[in-house]
């Protein structure tokens, strides 16, 4: 089963209209070969958050590499949702 983190952020920008921001992480980017001076990385496709509650470096670590969240690639998408206030036709 996999576990996909999704922070969710609310603005208020204006009465009638809020975003959200969507961040997703992906592929993990770390370079295990940096030592010897080459480039290799595990394959690991997506970052799966550990057992742990939001907010504690358990949730941080991804369960399928062992390696820390800053390490895959951060997607963010903004939405934006605009509400027009109900009018009645009189």
């Amino acid at each position: 089963m996999r576990k996909r983190l999704v922070v969710l952020r609310r603005t208020e920008e204006a009465s009638a209209a809020s975003s959200f921001t969507v961040v997703r992480y992906g592929e993990c980017q770390k370079n295990h070969a940096a030592a010897v001076g080459g480039y290799a990385v595990d394959g690991c496709r997506e970052f799966m958050a550990s057992n742990g509650e939001e907010g504690t470096t358990a949730a941080l670590t991804c369960a399928a590499c062992g390696c820390h969240r800053n390490f895959h690639r951060r997607e963010v998408e903004t939405v934006s949702e605009c509400f027009s206030p109900s009018s009645n036709g009189a």
